[in-house]
């Protein structure tokens, strides 16, 4: 009895993610500038903070997928089949959320590089 609890609470643990969040999530720049006003100190700013989440957010992507390994290689093949292909899921969400994010701020940022462009067009 005490043999089943302890699978089903370790199956409960493995399913249910781990209980600590070892990675961070990053945070997307405040506020990337008008480009149709900013000024060129202003759009370099917000290009080191676009640079700078990138490096962030791939940490985060490395950090996840470390994580996921880990799971999978600590749990000596005690997971089940069910089990090792939620925990990938999991994890694919995860790194696919992240991509879609940096893109977007990417593409906000590479939008308002354009208009500066425009604006200042000589």
């Amino acid at each position: 009895m005490k043999l089943l609890i302890a699978a089903a609470t370790l199956a409960l643990a493995v399913i249910g993610g781990p209980v600590y969040a070892a990675c961070t999530y990053p945070t997307s720049p405040d506020k990337i500038p008008n480009g149709a006003t900013a000024s060129m100190e202003d759009m370099l700013a917000a290009k080191k903070q676009v640079e700078q989440y990138n490096k962030d957010m791939n940490a985060y992507m490395s950090c996840i997928k470390l994580e996921y390994d880990s799971q999978v290689a600590s749990n000596d093949g005690t997971l089940t089949a069910e089990q090792k292909a939620e925990l990938e899921k999991r994890q694919v969400q995860k790194h696919n959320a992240a991509v879609d994010e940096l893109e977007a701020v990417a593409g906000r940022f590479n939008e308002q590089v354009k208009a500066y462009k425009a604006a200042n067009a000589k």
